[in-house]
């Protein structure tokens, strides 16, 4: 059983619901990343979901696409993730580690080379925001050669067709994105959310996270009550952004984080 796999089996015995934070690696400092990925897990966080960032990240927002030029300013690439990954795994063994970047990277690297990299430093899963389903075959074997599981995106516009088909090429859970639109837009809508999910679930076996739009205790715990996870990302990146202290970091992200987990359990 992965990683992925007995965190979810874990969370449904015992009635919960995951809880995925996101942060960018080396942002706003590489310094901070572990530390942090630490704290989050002691906050309550059940897996991780690392950003490895990107020039032209189309799907992010002002928010995390600033957090994306902050950390390349300081130099993150592809290793710059794996490293960060093997370091926390020297404490850390069981929490699952989702990485979330784009193609152009993981292209030059190569299929197999990034795929059999991500899984020697501790990788579970990943999330390429640009590689369609369709197109992806090659990527996607690379990754279960290797044993990362697969993790594709479904948007409020997606088809039942088309969700059969994610059905077929995913791995771990899948992504249900909350809103029309990049990260970290507009106001979210509960109940189409729950509908959203339904039907997803008739046609999905995985469990289903959802994200985008997810900024503080109270909408954790509402999109808990109808999904098996919970990402929260640019409410977090907003925060790193006002601050460079690691100290000041942590705090203000686990606190954000021990609130969800407190409203989601409630």
């Amino acid at each position: 059983m992965s990683r992925l796999e007995q965190c979810f089996a874990e969370l449904k015995a015992v009635s919960k619901t995951a809880l995925i934070p996101y942060i960018m690696t080396g942002d706003p400092h590489p310094d901070v990343t572990v530390p942090l990925m630490h704290a989050m897990v002691e906050a309550g966080a059940n897996i991780i979901e690392l950003g490895a960032p990107f020039s032209d990240p189309m799907a992010d927002g002002p928010v995390i696409q600033a957090s994306s030029e902050r950390s390349l300013k300081q130099g993150t690439s592809l290793k710059s993730v794996f490293d960060a990954v093997r370091q926390f795994r020297q404490r850390d063994a069981k929490t699952p580690i989702v990485m979330m970047g784009y193609l152009n990277p993981i292209e030059v690297m190569g299929y197999q080379t990034y795929a059999e990299k991500a899984s020697e430093c501790g990788i579970d899963g990943v999330i390429t925001v640009d590689m369609p389903p369709e197109e992806g075959h090659d990527y996607i074997e690379a990754l279960r050669k290797s044993g990362i599981a697969p993790i594709f995106l479904i948007a409020p516009t997606s088809t039942e067709e088309r969700i059969k088909m994610i059905a077929e090429v995913s791995d771990g859970f899948v992504y249900y994105v909350s809103l029309k639109g990049v990260t970290g837009a507009a106001t979210l809508d509960v109940a189409s959310v729950a509908d959203k999910v339904e039907t997803i679930r008739r046609h999905i076996d995985l469990p289903v996270g959802v994200g985008f739009g997810i900024s503080d205790a109270q909408a954790a715990r509402m999109v808990s009550q109808c999904s098996d996870a919970v990402v929260v990302g640019s409410a977090i990146v907003k925060s790193m952004a006002i601050n460079t202290e690691t100290s000041i970091i942590i705090e203000e992200v686990t606190t954000l984080l021990k609130s969800m987990r407190t409203a989601m359990d409630e």
